[in-house]
Parts: C-alpha cells; structure tokens; sequence
C-alpha cells in the first residue's frame, strides 16, 4: 500500500513539474509572440540594382533580432507588383504588406486589401510622424500607409554641363529654364551625343502621371479638388501642358520617356536637368559611379501664376491584415525598418530623401548630403493629391495627354477637353 501512495505521489510531483517549467505568454502578444510566424513582404525593389543587398540586409538583421519570425518575400518588376498582390489574394494567398509609393494607396484601398495602419501600429508610434505627411495618406479620414521617408519631385542639375554652357545656378522659374535651354542645346556630350536641356517623364505608367501632376502644381494648377472631383479648366493646369508642348517643339525635353530612361540620360552626361523624386539618383549613381561628382539639386520651378509647389512622393509600407500574430509580426517589422540604425546609410548613399519621422529630422548623413542640399525646403512646398480609386488609370490619361500635345502635335485646348472627357469616365463624374 505504501509503495503504492509514493508512485501516485511521484507522478503527482512530476506533473506539478511540468507545469512549473512551461513558458508563460509573451506580454502583450499571447502564445503568438514566440511561436514561429511566417509573413510574407511583397517587395519589387529586390529585382532592382542598388536596392537587393539592402533588402536582403533588413531580412537578415530582423530575422537575427527576432528569430520566430520568417520573411519570405513576394516580388515582381514595379509595373507588375500591385497586380501581383491584387491577384494572389484574390487566389486565397494575401501577403502581409507590401513596399510601395503612396500613389499606390488607393489601388489597395479599393481593392480590400489594405487596412488603416492605426489597426497594425500604435498610436503613440504614429504620433512620431509629421502630420501633415500623414495627411497624404488619408482615404475617408482614414490612414492608409506608413511613409518609409519622403520627397516632392525636386530639380536634378548637372554642374558640368551648367559651367560648359556659362551658367552658374540653377533657374528658379519656367523663364529662367527656356533661357538656360538655350545655351544648353547647342551642346554635345564628350563622346559627341545630343543633350537634351531638360527632362519631364511622360511615358505610359503612373508615376510619371504623378510627375505631370507636380508639374501642374508648380504653375499654381490642380487636377482634382479635395473632394476628389475633376478641377482642371484653371489657368495652371493648361500652362502646364504649354510648356510641355513648347519643350518638346524645340527639342529639349526626350519623347515618351521613362524616369528610368531620364536618369540614364542623366548619368551619361547626355541631360543638363530633369525632374525626379529624391531617390532616383540611386538610378543615376547606379549607371554612373562618378555621378555625385556633377549631380546637384534645386527646388521645383515657379511657371505662370504658381509658387513652386509640387507634389508628395513617398515609398511606403501598405498593411494587409492576416491574423493576430501575422499583424504583430508586420507591426515588429515597421518599428525596426523605419529608425535611424536601419535607413541612415540608405538615405544618405543610396536613396536620398527626406525624413518622414520626427525623430530623425536631424540625421547628420541628410542634413550634410551635397544631393539634397540644393532643394531644402522643397519639402515645405509638397502637397498631398486627393485620392480616388480611379487614379492609377487617371495617371495613364495624365501621360496620354502629355503625348499628345508632343509627339502627337496636337492643340492644347484640344487634348485637354478629350482628357477631360476620358477622366469623367474614369471618375464617374
């Protein structure tokens, strides 16, 4: 009998034991916090020279600090990546966020698919980021992406091409640019090529409707009211498209061109000046080692009846919601992404752009970069566009007008109303 009570004892011990010795819950994110969770990061820059070894690097370092968590990566070339995304969930496979430009946003908001980032982040986190820039990214009151850094559309000059052709600064205004061009055009590159005065991207992708719309903005125009509706029979909107059309006549600004297109151009010695986001001089840098040698920035030009102002551009994070562990998991990943540790050296070499959170206002690497230097303040000037869902496909009317009143030759009053015919459609307006 007693041999008996001391092994029913014994397994009582061993069973107190075992439960003495299992882990408790991670605080604040339940039995998920340490499980292994795999999310998956839909990311086109990894297919892009200049940009894999730093993505790579953010997967291992994160991996490192927090082990149960698995990044597999969803990518596609970045005409492609939004489809991508768009069509994997609708095959039942969501990914959980994706790496971006915040003209994206809409297209992933009208889909379903992205969620209000204060449902993923914290609202003391949130509270780091400027406002205003938080505002570009509100559908319905709502915020609908977390900006990694920022940048208006911001002057790209080339100091060597400016000193051979007897200028000493950059324009200020669209006058001081035709001026300018004129000097510039008659120039060849050292290896005995045309250079083009100045570069405006006009070819058929969103962005470089983004691009025409800052163009708009800089003549003091609108495209679209802060409703969202159709605003484009304003004085700015069609001076804007003026200018294109007498650039292009004289023979100044490349046809249909790509940003990426530009940025060759512009790394080869074969383009005085042209209008990019901040970081498309890692595309420059990328054709061209030497290129911060002659590369230097100005602020975006005043035309007509404007003051400069341009359009905010960001890369971004856009949050999909999987589930309570995936969520936390996305929520790690953007605290660590977004700090001076991890973007310092990446904003400062390779992506040059400005700050989007507080805290990191006065990097050393930004304030001092002889890139950026030229167009401080520009940011001042940035203004967010109105969100529609339609603005993807309003971008590509953007860009088929921009053609048609260059290589198509056609009037300017007379393309804008067929524009304006094609975005009421689109706009269902």
């Amino acid at each position: 009998m007693k041999k008996i009570i001391l092994v029913l004892l014994a397994a009582v011990l061993a069973l107190v034991l075992t439960g003495c010795n299992k882990k408790a819950p991670a605080a604040g994110g339940g039995a998920s916090g340490t499980a292994p969770v795999t999310i998956k990061f839909a990311n086109y820059a990894l297919l892009e020279a200049g940009y894999t070894e730093f993505w790579e690097g953010v997967k291992a370092g994160f991996e490192k600090k927090y082990p149960h968590i698995t990044i597999e990566w969803v990518t596609a070339p970045y005409g492609e990546i939004v489809n991508q995304v768009i069509n994997m969930a609708g095959g039942g496979d969501k990914a959980d966020l994706l790496f971006g430009e915040i003209g994206w946003v809409p297209a992933l908001e009208d889909a379903g698919l992205s969620v209000p980032v204060d449902t993923i982040l914290s609202a003391p986190y949130l509270a780091g980021f400027y406002d205003n820039i938080l505002e570009g990214f509100k559908i319905n009151g709502k915020v609908y992406g977390i900006p990694l850094y920022i940048s208006p559309f911001i002057l790209y000059y080339n100091k060597d091409i400016f000193s051979k052709a007897g200028l000493d600064k950059p324009p200020a205004t669209y006058d001081e640019l035709l001026k300018a061009a004129e000097k510039i055009a008659p120039l060849t590159s050292d290896d005995g090529n045309k250079i083009y005065a100045f570069g405006q991207t006009t070819a058929s992708v969103p962005v470089s409707g983004s691009a025409l719309t800052a163009l708009v903005y800089n003549f003091g125009g609108e495209l679209l009211t802060p409703e969202g509706r159709l605003s484009v029979d304003n004085n700015g909107f069609r001076q804007a498209f003026d200018f294109l059309q007498d650039v292009h006549k004289k023979g100044y600004n490349p046809e249909n061109a790509r940003l990426k297109d530009l940025r060759s151009l512009f790394a080869l010695g074969q383009l005085a000046m042209y209008y990019d986001q901040s970081w498309g001089f890692n595309g420059v840098q990328s054709i061209n080692s030497k290129a911060a040698g002659f590369t230097a920035s100005a602020p975006p030009l005043s035309g007509g009846g404007g003051t400069g102002n341009s359009i905010l551009q960001s890369h971004c994070f856009l949050l999909m919601d999987n589930g309570e562990a995936r969520r936390d998991a996305v929520r790690l990943l953007v605290e660590y992404v977004i700090t001076e540790e991890v973007l310092g050296d990446y904003m400062a070499t390779i992506t040059p752009a400005y700050p989007a959170l507080k805290s990191m206002s006065g990097m050393t690497a930004i304030t001092n970069s002889n890139v950026l230097k030229g167009a401080a303040g520009s940011i001042n000037k940035a203004q967010p566009v109105p969100f529609v869902p339609a603005m993807n496909d309003l971008n590509l009317e953007l860009c088929t007008l921009a053609q048609a009143v260059t290589v198509g030759g056609v009037p300017v009053n007379t393309a804008i109303a067929r524009f304006k015919t094609a975005a009421a459609a689109l706009l269902q307006q």
